[in-house]
C-alpha cells in the first residue's frame, strides 16, 4: 500500500453561516489529507461541525474559504456536472440512516450508482451481486429495505457505497442506529473491504471504541481539527 498518495485533501478550510443576522463561524482554517487506504475517525461534540466538514469533503457543500481536492482535482473549480461525476466515481457515502430507496430491492439499491454512471444493467447487476455477497447478503438480494434488519440495511448501504470502487468512503455515524453486535459486524465488514480494496475510510462518530480501531483519530473542537493522542 502506498501511503504517500492523498485521495482527499483540504487546505485552510473556513465555513461561516449567517443566522439571524449574525455571522457564525463553524470551521476555522482546517487542513488535512487522507492517504490511500487510510482509516480516519473524526470525533467532536454535537454541533462542532463534523457533518458540515464531511459534506464539504464530499462536495455536497462548499467552504467559505479554502480548497478541497478529490483525487488531485480541485472541486471548487468544477462545474456541477463534473462534480457530480467525480462524486459518483471517486467517493462513496454511508449515513446513520441508510437512505435506501424503499421501493427497490437490495440488489437494485446497490446497482443504482452504476446505472447513474451509465453502466449497462447487466454489468451493474453482476457487480452489485458480488458486493452483496461480500457483505454476507447473498440470500437477501431481492428483499426490500422494510424486509431487512437494521444491520442488513447498513450492509446494503456499504455495498452501495463501494460498488463504483471509490477512492474514499465518507461515513456519518454509520453504526449510530445499530445495537452493539450489529455495529461490530458492520465495522468488521468496512475494515475488511478497506483492506481488500485499499479504499480509504473517513468516519464521523461519537463511538470512541470505533475510533480507536482506525489508523488515526482527529478531534474537531472550536472550529479546529486536532490529532488525538492517548
Amino acid at each position: 500500500m502506498n501511503k504517500n498518495i492523498a485521495v482527499l485533501e483540504c487546505h485552510d478550510i473556513f465555513k461561516e453561516y449567517v443566522d439571524a443576522g449574525m455571522r457564525v463561524k463553524v470551521l476555522n482554517g482546517i487542513s488535512f489529507s487522507v492517504e490511500k487506504g487510510e482509516q480516519i475517525a473524526i470525533m467532536g461534540r454535537s454541533g462542532s461541525g463534523k457533518t458540515t466538514l464531511l459534506q464539504m469533503l464530499g462536495g455536497l457543500d462548499l467552504p467559505t474559504h479554502g480548497e478541497i481536492w478529490i483525487d488531485s482535482q480541485p472541486i471548487q473549480k468544477m462545474g456541477e456536472s463534473h462534480l457530480e461525476r467525480v462524486r459518483n466515481q471517486s467517493l462513496g457515502f454511508i449515513y446513520q440512516m441508510h437512505h435506501l430507496l424503499p421501493e427497490f430491492s437490495a440488489l437494485e439499491n446497490v446497482a443504482m450508482p452504476l446505472l447513474i454512471g451509465n453502466i449497462t444493467p447487466k454489468i451493474a447487476k453482476e457487480r452489485a451481486i458480488v458486493l452483496l455477497e461480500q457483505v454476507g447478503l447473498q440470500a437477501r438480494l431481492h428483499h426490500r429495505s422494510a424486509e431487512l434488519s437494521g444491520g442488513e440495511r447498513q450492509r446494503v448501504a456499504i455495498a452501495r457505497a463501494l460498488v463504483n470502487n471509490p477512492s474514499c468512503i465518507l461515513a456519518d455515524e454509520p453504526t449510530g442506529n445499530l445495537d452493539d453486535e450489529s455495529a461490530e459486524q458492520v465495522l468488521e465488514i468496512m475494515q475488511e473491504l478497506n483492506r481488500s480494496k485499499k479504499t480509504s475510510l473517513v468516519i464521523v462518530t461519537h463511538d470512541s471504541k470505533l475510533a480507536l480501531k482506525m489508523d488515526r483519530t482527529l478531534i474537531l473542537q472550536g472550529g479546529h481539527l486536532y490529532t488525538y493522542s492517548e
